[in-house]
């Protein structure tokens, strides 16, 4: 059993470097990461569709001004915020575990991000019901047979199908 096709979506993520605005799609986030985690991917790409105009009343921050601290440690997600904001790359990315959530569940602890820029910040939490406790169980596991392999593959696109399908607003709360 493979995997479904990738959902797109039309909208893009705008940031700029050096006064030039670079548009990202989520295509172009699970491009530069690759096949692997495309719910992480989605992830980072709502994340950033939600918080970017909140911290720069609507118009494309400066990618390179951008902080990004997450208690989130998938790779999907790190990717995808590194290819709009080269926060990994210039150590403005930071996976704090202080930053989780238990109190949510182990389904939604792990889902907070807090976005900086110049001086202004947001934190977003993920709402209930894009990830789901089958896939947190799998992901967690720390051996899996390949038939495992093959439905965790699954569940990460049906995570990004659900997480792409809404506006950000529905996906990620102000928290």
């Amino acid at each position: 059993m493979t995997a479904p096709a990738v959902t797109t979506t039309t909208t893009t993520i705008e940031v700029a470097e050096s006064g030039t605005v670079l548009r990202f799609s989520y295509d172009d986030l699970l491009r530069y990461h690759g096949p692997g985690n495309p719910g992480g991917v989605a992830h980072a790409f709502k994340v950033l569709e939600r918080a970017l105009p909140l911290l720069a009343a609507g118009e494309p921050p400066e990618r390179r001004e951008i902080d990004i601290q997450t208690a989130f440690r998938g790779p999907g997600g790190r990717d995808g915020f590194e290819l709009v904001t080269r926060a990994v790359t210039d150590q403005r990315y930071t996976v704090d575990h202080d930053l989780a959530r238990p109190e949510r569940g182990p389904t939604l602890e792990r889902y907070v991000f807090r976005l900086g820029y110049r001086g202004e910040t947001v934190t977003m939490v993920l709402r209930d019901g894009y990830v789901t406790q089958e896939f947190i169980a799998l992901s967690r596991q720390e051996t899996r047979s390949p038939e495992e392999e093959r439905h965790l593959a699954l569940l990460k696109q049906q995570m990004a199908d659900r997480l792409l399908a809404p506006p950000a607003v529905e996906v990620y709360d102000l928290g």
